[in-house]
């Protein structure tokens, strides 16, 4: 199952006053699983940022004078989406953004129910807790340690940390539990396979340690399986 966890920053609370989106970030997840794919945008408001905002997000009406704006942007943005769940912290706030954009771009829209809100689960699972996403970091012991501006990318990789850890943790039931031939709770996975990843991730180990292993494979004899395993 793909999902996409989404973020936006904007310059304001409502686009029926003329707020605009300022940013999108959002994190590819298959089943459960970050492949490393995101999607990451700057986009010029037509209009000025408030000092709020400003403060906020750190964006400056220099910084996105020369972005696109949102309907240069809007269909490459609906083609990374595609027909994924989209994983949203106060997900109504950043639909209604999204849809009023894609509206005045004359683009499909979102359906709603396209969107699970992980402030709603959080607010299900821990009642009467704050469920900010920062609350939910201190919870989990996410480090958030670089969320001094709001910055829509690395919020939507804070927020994917946040949501494994909100459905059961990063392997929430390995996907052996079944009902009719699919996994219980989820769709039934498409051909979709998440590619490979952009840049190799650095080995954990250091070379004494990886030779300290071969060491102890080699004295475990010819039977091993290990050495059957190449």
């Amino acid at each position: 199952m793909r999902e996409i966890v989404l973020d936006t920053e904007t310059t304001g609370f409502e686009p029926s006053e003329g707020h605009r989106i300022v940013e999108i970030g959002a994190v590819e997840l298959f089943n459960h699983v970050p492949t490393g794919n995101t999607y990451h945008q700057y986009i010029n408001p037509q209009r000025p940022m408030p000092k709020e905002a400003f403060e906020v997000h750190g964006l400056g009406d220099d910084f996105l004078r020369d972005k696109p704006l949102f309907a240069d942007i809007g269909q490459a943005f609906l083609d990374f989406v595609g027909d994924a769940r989209l994983v949203i912290h106060n997900a109504a706030f950043d639909m209604k953004f999204l849809n009023a954009e894609l509206g005045w771009a004359n683009l499909r829209q979102l359906p709603n129910d396209q969107a699970l809100d992980t402030l709603l689960i959080a607010r299900r699972k821990f009642p009467g807790s704050p469920a900010t996403l920062d609350a939910l970091c201190r919870r989990f012991g996410i480090d958030n340690s670089a969320r001094d501006l709001h910055g829509a990318l690395l919020d939507s990789e804070i927020l994917a940390e946040v949501y494994l850890e909100l459905i059961g943790g990063r392997q929430p039931d390995f996907g052996l539990s079944t009902q009719g031939g699919k996994s219980a709770g989820l769709e039934e996975a498409s051909d979709w396979r998440p590619p490979p990843r952009p840049k190799p991730l650095a080995p954990r180990i250091t070379e004494a340690e990886a030779a300290a292993h071969a060491t102890f494979v080699e004295g475990l004899g010819d039977g091993a399986i290990w050495k059957s395993l190449g």
